[in-house]
């Protein structure tokens, strides 16, 4: 076994976690407890019961839960058979959830009420053959099982842990240029990797709490503030929902928390919001980290001014990069800057010959390291067109200053990011284009001070659409089609998109407007 890695796999850190902090708590959610000893107890009669349902190694498990313990416990449940868990985006409509079901080759899902609908709508367009409910009470039957009937099993003499360090640790879906979402395969060694190579610059020990807000589903989310206190033996508050914002800072004050990860966007609210005085001066906060999304210099400063105390790091990754590539450190922090990449990891700025170009030119950030994703599942193209040589195209661009901080620039492809999530324009523009009267459209990002930036679709009319057509329609049109964070806001019917030679719309000349105010107020 490779001796930089302790573990090979999730649950032989839930063993050691048993052994050595058994009685201390790992999870609280609302009024639960939950300690080490009791976690392993769960997830062993959960992963016996997967058994029992004939799940093996290698399967695909699908999670559509909301954060909570019962995520967890599923997440490394799933792990300890050696199968692979597949966590899906939350907000997603039917036709995106059946698409993810189906690529992914998921056998049983593990689900909530709150989800009812749309699985009922896509179920039996699937290979699902069974779901096992969270919170049901009612139509349950060998097909549809509550989730407390996986955790009374006592009996969980079973298989050791299956999974080694190469094994597919996890598979998360992230919305193609393409339009159709790619499943990432992250290995036990990506993610372990990732965690190690923090805690070389951020000082971490099971004394540590951490607060889970963002969705669990999200790479930052779940290998920042699951996996990692995990690893840790940190406790984990969990949180289901970001709103109302409220929740989250008395659950910061009343748990102790002294580690809180967020985005951008919750910064923003952060660092206007009146806090109490009680808050400040009897919170436990070491360190504030902000990821997702670049981080706006005012909202840096704003920070600093109300918690001069309690440095914010802000860093860079992406899913493919399990996700962390740098990060700001607590020593040193440069406003704008994503910081140096982690210790183990190599970053190239690039030009499009793959030349490394001089300290401070922008060219396309690529990585490599022991955190580069396995591969794109069932799509060796896209994963060939990805990491060359074993380093990963970023599709970002940045450059490297006489320190090595990394700074973001841009992005190569269209990718715009809005409150730490990706909208992939290609993918809404496929579904506009179906339309009777759009003849041509383009979506792209208009800067926006609290999102980062928010999605704006331009249409060409068919020769034949209605004349005064009230772009609205393509709102209303979109509603059933796309989760509502991708659903542009604004729509600006053009009599011309700008193209070049080749007939291809010159996005780059509508965001410059766009951004110049030449199109009105967005």
């Amino acid at each position: 076994m490779d001796t930089k890695y302790p573990f090979k796999n999730f649950y032989q850190i839930l063993e050691r976690n048993a052994k050595n902090f058994g009685k201390k708590p790992i999870i609280f959610e609302e009024d639960t407890k939950i300690n080490n000893l009791q976690l392993k107890e769960y997830v062993d009669s959960f992963a016996r019961y997967l058994e029992l349902l004939g799940i093996k190694k290698g399967d695909k498990v699908a999670i559509l839960l909301k954060n909570s313990k019962e995520f967890i416990v599923s997440f490394l449940g799933i792990g300890k058979l050696g199968a692979v868990p597949v966590p899906i985006n939350t907000f997603l409509k039917p036709n995106e959830l059946e698409y993810i079901l189906n690529h992914s080759d998921a056998k049983l899902l593990i689900t909530e009420s709150e989800f009812d609908k749309k699985i009922n709508e896509v179920v039996d367009k699937t290979a699902i053959e069974k779901i096992i409910w969270k919170d049901k009470t009612t139509q349950l039957d060998k097909d549809n099982i509550p989730f407390e009937e996986c955790l009374s099993i006592k009996d969980v003499k079973h298989l050791e842990p299956q999974a080694d360090l190469e094994d597919t640790a996890v598979i998360l879906y992230t919305s193609g240029t393409t339009g159709k979402p790619k499943g990432v395969m992250l290995t036990y060694k990506n993610i372990f990797s990732n965690i190690i190579n923090i805690e070389k610059v951020v000082p971490i020990t099971h004394k540590d709490r951490f607060i889970v807000y963002l969705p669990m589903f999200h790479t930052f989310t779940l290998t920042a503030t699951v996996l990692m206190p995990l690893y840790f033996a940190s406790p984990i508050v969990v949180i289901r929902s970001i709103l109302p914002f409220s929740n989250i800072l008395k659950q910061t004050l009343l748990k102790r928390v002294t580690v809180f990860m967020g985005v951008p966007e919750v910064y923003n609210a952060l660092s206007k919001a009146n806090l109490p005085w009680y808050f400040m001066w009897f919170n436990k906060l070491k360190a504030f980290v902000s990821g997702g999304a670049p981080l706006p210099e005012s909202t840096l400063q704003r920070m600093k001014k109300k918690f001069p105390k309690v440095p914010l790091l802000e860093g860079y990754g992406l899913s493919e990069a399990s996700p962390i590539v740098s990060v700001n450190r607590l020593e040193k922090q440069k406003p704008l800057s994503v910081g140096p990449p982690l210790p183990d990891y190599q970053v190239k700025i690039v030009n499009e010959e793959f030349i490394e170009l001089p300290q401070g030119e922008i060219g396309e950030i690529i990585q490599k390291g022991d955190n580069v994703m396995k591969g794109y599942y069932k799509n060796p193209e896209a994963t060939e067109e990805t990491v060359i040589n074993g380093w990963l195209l970023t599709g970002d661009l940045g450059y490297l200053d006489e320190e090595g901080y990394l700074y973001i620039v841009d992005r190569k492809k269209d990718l715009i990011i809005s409150k730490g999530i990706n909208i992939y324009p290609r993918e809404i523009e496929e579904i506009l284009n179906q339309h009777e009267y759009i003849d041509m459209c383009a979506v792209v990002g208009k800067k926006d001070d609290i999102h980062g930036e928010i999605p704006v679709a331009f249409i060409q009319l068919k020769e034949d659409a209605p004349k005064n057509l009230n772009p609205n329609i393509f709102k209303n049109y979109l509603k059933d089609k796309l989760a509502n964070y991708k659903i542009p806001k604004r729509f600006i019917i053009l009599q011309e998109l700008p193209k070049n030679a080749t007939g291809k719309v010159l996005k780059r000349v509508l965001r410059e407007k766009l951004n110049k105010g030449e199109y009105g107020k967005i």
